[in-house]
């Protein structure tokens, strides 16, 4: 099938995907009835950017369907949103080498304008992890060594998918993981990055990186320049594109689960790895 106004992808589950041009989104479980039988095969067509902005939106909501409830909303505490920044460092740390990495294999492969959106995107992204340190010293946390010493369960399998995605023969699956994030940063209102602040102390700056990854930062930019670009790709990169998307979102729903455990359990951690008391007051 070969529409230019419709694109889909198939996901875990047999669920399709479809967006169309015009902006409308559904999903279809895929069975014996007539309304599957185009969707089961790939997609060969276009991209627009309405459609593939739907496409990618869409299954990365699908991706965090199955966290529960509480765990992606609600107040958190002070003690989760340090653990969540320390897991969050080992993301951001990782990026621009990634990106890089990707960067060369895709250019080797003769794919000049997705290597140098990359490489672009890596110096943007440079330095970053550093908001964070700062994040944790004005907390009054030994941010090095805690971050050196401390990798939150839920984090390893994300990051390490990261890793092979962007070290994969043919790494197209770094901009799925790449959008995921960038759009569920963009999605951030100013009100969640105030409700997070809002945990520290008062007259201390703990949200440096939250509000860089957030609605007040680049990332609405970022997400625009990146539908443009996937849009204009091929449907077979497209589809690698979102379903690299999907699974990032629901590895990242993993992770909100760990980190929604009891201070008591982070408080714990944060220690071991501190190597010494903490003492969290907001």
């Amino acid at each position: 099938m070969n529409n230019p106004e419709i694109e889909w992808v198939v996901l875990p589950g047999d669920v399709a995907i479809v967006a169309t041009a015009a902006g409308d989104v559904w999903r279809l479980k895929l069975g014996d009835g007539v309304e599957s039988l185009p969707f089961a095969r790939e997609m060969t067509g276009n991209g627009r950017p309405r459609s593939t902005s739907g496409l990618l939106n869409e299954a990365i909501a699908l991706g965090f369907s199955s966290e529960e409830p509480e765990a992606g909303g609600g107040a958190i505490s002070l003690a989760q949103y340090v653990y969540n920044l320390v897991g969050t460092y080992h993301n951001a740390r990782r990026t621009p080498d990634n990106y890089r990495l990707a960067a060369r294999r895709l250019r080797a492969l003769g794919r000049e304008e997705i290597a140098s959106y990359l490489e672009t995107h890596a110096l943007e992204e440079t330095g970053h992890e550093r908001l964070i340190i700062k994040d944790l010293q004005a907390l009054g946390l030994p941010a090095e060594r805690l971050v050196a010493n401390l990798v939150p369960e839920g984090v390893k399998p994300l990051v390490e998918f990261f890793d092979e995605l962007s070290s994969a023969d043919y790494p197209m699956g770094c901009i799925g993981y790449s959008y995921c994030f960038e759009y569920t940063a963009a999605m951030k209102p100013k009100s969640q990055v105030d409700a997070l602040q809002a945990l520290a102390p008062r007259g201390v700056d703990a949200s440096r990186f939250l509000r860089t990854h957030s609605c007040l930062g680049s990332e609405v930019g970022h997400v625009e320049d990146l539908i443009d670009l996937i849009a204009s790709l091929p449907a077979k990169d497209r589809i690698e594109i979102a379903k690299a998307a999907y699974e990032t979102a629901n590895r990242t729903a993993r992770l909100r689960r760990d980190v929604r455990k009891a201070d008591s359990a982070i408080l714990a951690q944060i220690e071991a790895a501190a190597d010494q008391e903490i003492l969290l007051d907001a």
